[in-house]
C-alpha cells in the first residue's frame, strides 16, 4: 500500500485504472496509425508547437510540402491529394496528442500524490513516468527511420515502441492490483509458469510488430498451410536459422504462426496442471486466459485469411491488450510476495 489513508488509496486506484484505459486507447490508435500507413505523415517532432493541428489552408500546405520531401511520398504516394493526406495526418496527430495527454495525465496526479504521500512510496510510479517520457523519444526514433532511405519505419524500432507501451500498461496494472490489495493465492503454482507464459506473450507481440511493420500479413493468406506447405514456399529451411530471418516477411509470418501454437500448447499444459491439482481458486483466471487466447488465435487466423484487413487486424491487437492484462493478473496471484516485480 502507498498510504494508510483509504481516501487517497481510492483516488490512486481510480487514477491508475483511468491510465490503463487511456494507454490501451493509445495502443489501439497506434495500431490503426500503422495499419493506415499514417505514421510518417508528420515529419517533424514538435513537442509544444505540434499540440495544435493545422488550422489554415497555408498550414495544411506547409505540412503536405514537408511530407512530399520523404521517400514514402516520392516512391509510393506521389499521386496523393490534399484530402487523402489529411486523413493520414489526423491519425498521426491524434496518436501524438494522446501521447502528450498521457504524459500530463500521469505527471499532474503524480505530483499531487507526492505532496500527500512520502516520495519513496511512489518510486515505482515515477519509474513508470520515466518510461512514458522515454516512450516519446522511442516514438520519434521510430518515425525518423522512415524519413530518409525507406518508405516505412523500421520494424525493429516499431517492435520496441510497441513493447514499451505494453510494458507501461503491465506496470500500471500491476500497481493497480497492489493498491486494490488483490489476494495472492496460498495454494498456487510455481511463479516460473506464469512468468514463462508472459514472456511468450511478449515475444509474440514482438514478432507481431515485425509482421505489421513489414506488411507480412498480406502474404500467404491461407491457413493452416502457407501456400501449399506448412513451411513458406519461397524459403529454404536454413534461412530460418539466420539473423536475416527477422527481416524476411514470409519467415516472420511463419514464426508468428508457430509461436502462437507454442503458446497454446503451453497453456494447455498449465490448464491440465491446474485442474489435476484441483487448484479451485485458479479456475477463473486459467479459464479466462483460455477464452482470451482462443479469441486471439481466431482473430489472428481471420486477419491472415483476409489479407490483414484493418477491422480484423485492429481487433487482433485489441484482444492482445486483454490477454496481456490477464497474464499479468495470472502472474500476480501466483507471486509469493506482492512486492516482487512491482517496477
Amino acid at each position: 500500500m502507498y498510504t494508510d489513508n483509504l481516501k487517497i488509496q481510492s483516488q490512486i486506484s481510480t487514477w491508475l485504472a483511468f491510465m490503463f484505459w487511456l494507454i490501451s486507447l493509445m495502443i489501439i490508435v497506434g495500431g490503426l496509425t500503422r495499419l493506415t500507413d499514417s505514421g510518417l505523415s508528420i515529419t517533424q517532432w514538435q513537442l509544444f508547437s505540434g499540440i495544435l493541428p493545422p488550422i489554415t489552408n497555408d498550414d495544411w500546405v506547409y505540412y503536405f510540402d514537408l511530407y512530399k520531401e520523404i521517400p514514402e511520398f516520392k516512391l509510393q504516394n506521389f499521386s496523393m491529394t490534399m484530402g487523402e493526406f489529411k486523413i493520414i495526418f489526423w491519425w498521426e496527430w491524434i496518436h501524438r496528442f494522446l501521447g502528450r495527454l498521457i504524459g500530463l495525465a500521469f505527471l499532474i496526479p503524480l505530483i499531487f500524490f507526492t505532496f500527500k504521500i512520502n516520495f519513496r512510496r511512489l518510486i515505482s510510479l515515477y519509474f513508470i513516468f520515466a518510461l512514458i517520457c522515454f516512450q516519446g523519444f522511442i516514438g520519434w526514433y521510430m518515425v525518423s527511420s522512415g524519413l530518409v532511405d525507406r518508405v516505412d519505419v523500421s520494424h525493429f524500432r516499431l517492435s520496441i515502441h510497441l513493447l514499451i507501451a505494453f510494458f507501461i500498461l503491465s506496470l500500471i496494472f500491476w500497481n493497480y492490483l497492489k493498491i486494490k490489495n488483490i489476494k495472492i493465492l496460498t495454494d498456487n503454482i510455481s511463479t516460473i509458469i506464469p512468468i514463462t507464459f508472459l514472456i511468450l506473450v511478449f515475444c509474440q507481440i514482438t514478432i507481431g510488430a515485425f509482421v505489421s511493420g513489414m506488411d507480412a500479413g498480406t502474404i500467404y493468406n491461407s491457413w493452416p498451410l502457407m501456400g501449399n506447405n506448412f513451411y513458406p514456399d519461397d524459403n529454404d529451411y536454413i534461412n530460418l536459422f539466420k539473423l536475416s530471418a527477422f527481416s524476411d516477411p514470409s519467415l516472420v509470418q511463419f514464426m508468428h504462426r508457430n509461436l502462437a501454437y507454442l503458446i497454446l500448447f503451453f497453456y494447455l499444459y498449465v490448464l491440465i496442471k491446474v485442474y489435476k491439482k484441483k487448484l479451485v481458486n485458479m479456475y477463473f483466471v486459467i479459464n479466462l486466459l483460455g477464452i482470451l487466447l482462443l479469441i486471439q488465435v481466431i482473430l489472428g487466423i481471420l486477419t491472415l485469411m483476409h489479407g490483414a484487413q484493418i477491422k480484423f487486424a485492429s481487433m487482433h491487437q485489441i484482444s492482445s491488450i486483454f490477454l496481456v492484462a490477464a497474464s499479468i493478473y495470472f502472474l500476480y496471484i501466483n507471486t509469493r510476495s506482492s512486492s516482487q516485480l512491482s517496477g
